[in-house]
């Protein structure tokens, strides 16, 4: 018998969440910072969703947030005009960097050093943290808004995206390298390291590039329209979510659905594999994440596999178990609201 997907709902947020991001792996676990519409980015441990804590100061909704590597740092791009850094340990914020427009998006290099930032004013900026007060380097030649800018190939270059074209960018001479003209708008972009692979979406199309040369690899169609897309650590296979509140998991070599999940009120619009391949994440107009096991049935963070013995010839559904809840507070748990927003702190249900 099928096991049945069982995501884990973490509340919070109280407007559409519009972007998140995973730290890499540390010796504390790895973690996950979430973007919304409400101005309150919000840190969570990343295998178990559980809210660490909320940074507070932007004075708009927040577009973007991401973590460097070891999770030490924060960055958050916001559409009160400026981006910030935080300590993420603490909570602390690090600094403002004042920007023209709405930013919508920011990317630590590998080192935490530099930060990329982009937004409504068509201009990328390249901001020294050890030198606060330093005017940022910009580079400029997009036609309208950035959504998304991302280092790559170890730093040297940079990936970017406005409404209809993905630029490459070198760093050193801060020229364009190369450009993808797309013939609908770009609704995410997701890079992957490890074998240099783009990965952008664009109306129903899931479309695979080279990141070094931005020559075309394999693309898929969804049944709707998607908002974003991520491909698994070992590339295997990638999600996706999209307009019809569904995520679809599809084998990146076939391009075969392997599975799709309805578990958001509203339109999916970012997901992304954690570090170590074992879950996903999901954003929603709903205003909650939901974390997604990529093996179901398989025992990792607040999941847990209950092989009961057989009862009348079937087999029960697996279990999902709190340590140390019992069942009847974990029923009471998975009837609450799952809309109903935190008084003192957020929650993660079943």
């Amino acid at each position: 018998m099928a096991m049945r997907q069982t995501p884990l709902t973490c509340s919070g947020h109280t407007r559409p969440v519009v972007d998140l991001a995973f730290s890499g792996i540390t010796p504390y676990g790895y973690f996950l910072i979430s973007a919304c519409k409400d101005g309150k980015p919000m840190l969570r441990q990343g295998d178990t969703g559980d809210w660490i804590g909320t940074f507070l100061g932007h004075k708009g909704a927040v577009w973007g947030a991401t973590l460097n590597k070891d999770a030490t740092k924060a960055a958050t791009a916001a559409a009160d005009f400026t981006a910030k850094v935080w300590d993420a340990v603490s909570g602390d914020e690090l600094m403002t960097l004042a920007h023209k427009h709405i930013v919508k998006s920011v990317d630590f290099t590998q080192d935490s050093n530099y930060l990329l930032t982009g937004g409504q004013d068509k201009l990328l900026r390249i901001y020294d943290l050890n030198k606060s007060e330093a005017e940022p380097k910009e580079i400029s030649g997009h036609t309208s808004g950035i959504k998304k800018a991302l280092w790559c190939r170890d730093d040297t270059q940079i990936l970017s995206a406005d409404d209809k074209t993905v630029r490459l960018w070198d760093r050193a001479s801060m020229t364009e390298v190369k450009s993808l003209n797309f013939s609908m708008s770009v609704s995410s972009m997701e890079y992957i390291p490890e074998g240099e692979i783009l990965v952008i979406t664009y109306g129903r199309s899931i479309a695979f590039h080279s990141a070094a040369s931005l020559e075309p690899i394999k693309s898929f169609e969804a049944p709707a329209p998607i908002n974003s897309a991520s491909l698994h650590p070992e590339k295997e296979f990638l999600v996706a979510g999209g307009e019809d509140f569904k995520l679809y998991k599809y084998d990146y070599n076939s391009g075969e659905e392997l599975e799709s999940y309805k578990g958001h009120f509203g339109p999916i619009h970012c997901v992304r594999f954690s570090a170590d391949g074992e879950l996903y994440a999901s954003g929603s107009e709903d205003g909650t994440l939901r974390l997604w096991q990529t093996v179901v049935g398989k025992t990792y963070g607040l999941w847990k596999c209950v092989l009961p013995e057989e009862e009348g010839g079937e087999l029960a559904k697996p279990k999902i178990s709190f340590p140390e809840t019992t069942e009847e507070e974990l029923e009471d748990l998975g009837s609450e609201n799952s809309d109903s927003i935190y008084s003192s702190t957020p929650e993660v249900k079943a």
